[in-house]
């Protein structure tokens, strides 16, 4: 039973100052605001940062920035401004976490490194993320999630096994980065209840990547060899099947994906059964994971016959019934859409006054005793007087001094 009944949640007291863009960073310091920490994102005057006009039109704020910055409060800070960086300084000196995932140096040129923000705030957790090691031969190079997918190894083990690496579709780099980046700020915060001290929390996206490689490194291990590219089939040991299965349709997804386990036969055998193929039980091809993992193309064959007489859906169920690890090939719309994950909060939907109704990721961690509603993303600035005024006791005067100046 649940006993915070003011339902407070988790970072409630919490103040971010989030100089991210684009996503590694963004996705980070939004997470910490559906943990229920204030995020003040500091963005320049007049653009805003970059995600927020990357791959838009008509003066709206991206899509692509949307999905990075609901619950958030947004001032613009000229931080090339002496005024600008005076700001900044006072936001630093009253906030608990500093994010930043600018290009290599870019921090450093603006005055707030490390050490510089430490002299102001001592108690502060300053996480930066980059795309490589800040001590690394490749500290200087610049990174997108691509980039950091191949500099991980992503690329070396997907495709198929004769064909040329292949970029995996979600964005594991970018959002891996963030959510490392996250626990590092929780396990940070929480040691400062025993220390009293902030510290540094370092994220590079290629060691993110390679934190996501751990099967991979294990083939390698038992191999002594790089991780191959092996398609839909496990990288770890071959087992039979697991793949994509042609369904009822002509869609691009109407597929199913099946795998069994190469701990046994149980999946197997439960699969037999469904597709009425009893005597493939006894058949000495498939007696065996490592015997099916041999035989994998005629099991394929076999299963392809089954499959495509149902609709995905259909052959999720019965499968899934039957014991079958197994999934339909959702799309983003079938995904979207769906009742329980809307239900859920796996999606959910806001008003923003230029685009109307949005739909975005929601929260995937489900605490208990922690609940914080989706709100939209800020417009631009449309926090500089609640947290210059506000928070920081800048008069009315001030304001219009920093504005006529374009420091803000």
């Amino acid at each position: 039973m649940s006993k915070n009944n003011t339902n407070t949640p988790a970072l409630h007291g919490i103040r971010v100052v989030d100089l991210t863009q684009f996503e590694s960073g963004t996705s980070c310091t939004q997470l910490l605001a559906w943990f229920g920490a204030e995020v003040i994102k500091v963005e320049p005057p007049v653009k805003g940062e970059q995600g927020r006009y990357s791959s838009t039109e008509g003066g709206n704020d991206s899509h692509y920035f949307l999905q990075l910055n609901a619950n958030k409060k947004s001032v613009t800070c000229d931080l090339k401004h002496p005024d600008g960086k005076a700001l900044l300084a006072k936001l630093i000196a009253q906030a608990d976490v500093f994010v930043e995932n600018f290009a290599p140096g870019v921090i450093e040129r603006l005055g707030f490194s490390y050490e510089a923000v430490r002299a102001i705030n001592p108690r502060l957790i300053y996480a930066s993320i980059k795309g490589f090691a800040p001590d690394g031969p490749y500290a200087n190079f610049l990174s997108f999630d691509p980039i950091a997918q191949a500099a991980g190894g992503a690329l070396s083990i997907t495709g198929e096994p004769d064909g040329r690496p292949l970029k995996p579709g979600p964005n594991f780099a970018d959002s891996g980065a963030g959510l490392h980046c996250t626990i590092g700020i929780l396990a940070a915060l929480q040691q400062r209840h025993t220390t009293g001290c902030g510290q540094r929390v370092d994220i590079s996206m290629q060691d993110a990547m390679i934190s996501f490689m751990r099967i991979a490194i294990a083939a390698q291990t038992m191999s002594n060899a790089p991780a191959k590219r092996t398609a839909n089939q496990s990288i770890f040991a071959g087992t039979a099947p697991s793949e994509v299965y042609r369904c009822k349709g002509d869609g691009p997804n109407d597929y199913c994906y099946i795998y069994t386990t190469r701990a046994g036969s149980k999946h197997w055998q439960s699969l037999c059964t469904l597709m009425g193929r009893e005597d493939l039980k006894d058949d000495p091809r498939f007696a065996t994971p490592q015997s099916r993992a041999l035989n994998s193309n005629e099991i394929d064959a076999i299963v392809s016959a089954w499959t495509i007489h149902n609709d995905k859906h259909e052959v999720m169920r019965l499968l899934g019934e039957a014991g079958v690890p197994a999934s339909a090939v959702f799309d983003t719309v079938e995904l979207s859409s769906d009742p329980h994950l809307r239900a859920r909060g796996t999606f959910v939907t806001f008003e923003h006054p230029t685009r109307g109704k949005v739909t975005i990721p929601g929260h995937m961690i489900k605490l208990s005793d922690s609940h914080v509603p989706i709100e939209c993303p800020p417009a631009l600035g449309a926090h500089n007087d609640a947290i210059y005024a506000g928070l920081l006791g800048v008069g009315a005067q001030e304001l219009e001094a920093l504005r006529h100046a374009k420091a803000i």
